[in-house]
């Protein structure tokens, strides 16, 4: 016979796990096609051992004390479109001189944002992944997949963070907009 406390942890259980499917990103769908586009990031020298970097600059929370940016193109199956790698520095030593001559050694995070046409409109089609410098999708404390349209109608997050970016493309470092 099951206590009260038992059945609370069990029903607390099960609407932790169907929010979890229920949630707009992080599923199995997005994380296999996280692993695909990190595939082909991979490939072409973007991300991962030995991948072209952009000069270091100062970053600030939630991506790092420092960061480099690489904008190009992308393909993921029929999708092309642009993709944004920002990788994200920390730990004790870290400064822009210090990234620039030991990469590896402060790579924290790498984080994505890939444009879908068709995707997510709502949101300027952008699919955001944030990876472990080995190319694994991360988690969130809740152990919610860090893949697809994450955070989309939270308060906090990829989304609500970059809706307040210039120029109305979510994008913080340039106006993509801009003619």
């Amino acid at each position: 016979m099951m206590n009260k406390k038992t059945v609370a942890l069990a029903l607390s259980s099960l609407l932790f796990a169907s929010a979890l499917s229920a949630a707009p990103f992080g599923g199995k769908d997005d994380v296999d096609y996280a692993g695909k586009l990190w595939h082909n990031l991979s490939a072409s020298g973007l991300v991962g051992e030995g991948a072209i970097m952009s000069t270091p600059y100062t970053g600030m929370h939630p991506h790092g004390a420092i960061l480099d940016t690489i904008d190009a193109t992308a393909r993921v199956g029929s999708d092309e479109g642009v993709v944004i790698i920002k990788r994200n520095y920390g730990g004790t030593g870290v400064s822009k001189q210090a990234v620039a001559n030991e990469p590896n050694k402060f790579l924290k995070a790498v984080t994505v944002m890939f444009k879908r046409t068709g995707y997510d409109p709502d949101n300027k089609d952008w699919f955001w992944v944030k990876y472990a410098p080995n190319g694994s999708v991360l988690k969130n404390p809740k152990g919610m997949s860090l893949a697809g349209r994450v955070a989309k109608g939270m308060p906090k997050g990829c989304i609500a963070c970059h809706t307040g970016a210039p120029g109305g493309d979510m994008v913080f470092n340039h106006d993509r907009y801009a003619k």
